[in-house]
């Protein structure tokens, strides 16, 4: 007789449970602060460029929809939520699926629950407040100490580096050096080394009881963020880090559309250096940008995540199904 495979979710009733107070959680807090609840679509015709994230793909057989057949899952519900921002809609926020081909560990599936927001007129500060505010209440932790870092300090106190000007064989030469396995067969860009030396040097590192947010990313690292007007090299972007887990990346939105086509562009551009095919580009995105996406700051907060940290949980298949 076949053995029978093993239908068992991997959350159980109290995982459940705790999940379905979050989104209590959740809705309750954007409530008090009048911010719209929103439901985008999964699939659109369009993918952001970014070469560090792959489509999951789907074949679409019928009558004309968007003009395309071949569609793709979000790994995101920025591009269309932002066309809601500039349509009027005011601060919004949203739970949604998300989908990234190829990845898959203990931190990672191919398709993950985030919860993302926008606030119009907040400034990145304001946003990393609010969202230091959620964290404590879904926690269970109103006292919660939290600390900021500086990108570039981190490298330079811990890797005695500055990744802003450091060059690929330099990056690589530390990484050899730090015991990284395998680094030196990997052949990296700039900003793929910067991204290994980050994950294996220096989260690790970072205090684990706090929430630990890390700010000033390179430019090159935020293509959807604007440039630091008093350093040019970097972006106003934040990750949230906490247990030395990443969980939520944030922005100051760019609201320029000639530059978010260039920076479209690069970004097809090294996805063809890097052998990667390029994706199509946006054009409604594009068109809500020159009609005019407000001053708003957003982020987007990984819950799988979440729901790990506050139950205590090493492996994200133990709050999934």
């Amino acid at each position: 007789m076949a053995e029978h495979p093993n239908w068992r979710p991997g959350a159980n009733q109290n995982t459940l449970r705790a999940r379905a107070a979050m989104l209590r959680q959740i809705r309750e807090f954007f409530a008090q602060r009048q911010v719209l609840e929103v439901e985008t679509p999964l699939l659109g015709k369009a993918f952001g460029p970014d070469p560090s994230i792959e489509p999951l793909c789907v074949e679409y057989h019928g009558p004309d929809w968007l003009g395309a057949s071949r569609l793709y899952l979000q790994s995101s519900p920025e591009f269309y939520m932002k066309r809601l921002l500039a349509d009027g809609s005011g601060s919004i926020y949203q739970v949604s699926k998300a989908f990234r081909n190829g990845e898959a560990g203990c931190l990672h599936r191919p398709e993950f629950t985030l919860l993302e927001w926008y606030r119009i007129d907040f400034s990145l500060p304001q946003l990393m407040q609010e969202v230091a505010e959620l964290m404590r209440i879904l926690l269970g932790d109103r006292a919660l100490a939290i600390s900021y870092h500086r990108y570039a300090d981190l490298f330079s106190e811990h890797l005695s580096l500055n990744p802003l000007t450091a060059q690929v064989d330099e990056l690589r030469d530390c990484a050899v050096r730090e015991g990284i396995e395998g680094a030196k067969e990997l052949s990296l860009d700039q900003d793929g080394w910067l991204d290994l030396l980050m994950s294996c040097c220096i989260e690790p590192k970072l205090p684990p009881e706090q929430l630990c947010f890390v700010t000033d990313y390179p430019a090159s690292q935020a293509s959807l963020a604007r440039i630091n007007p008093h350093d040019p090299g970097t972006a106003a972007r934040f990750e949230l880090y906490y247990h030395n887990m990443e969980l939520a990346n944030g922005f100051a939105e760019l609201n320029d559309v000639a530059e978010q086509a260039e920076r479209f562009e690069q970004e097809n551009c090294r996805r063809r250096s890097r052998g990667q095919s390029p994706m199509p580009v946006d054009v409604e995105f594009l068109a809500a940008l020159e009609f005019g996406l407000p001053d708003c700051s957003g982020v987007a907060l990984g819950l799988d995540r979440v729901l790990m940290a506050q139950l205590g949980l090493d492996d994200i298949q133990a709050v999934l199904i």
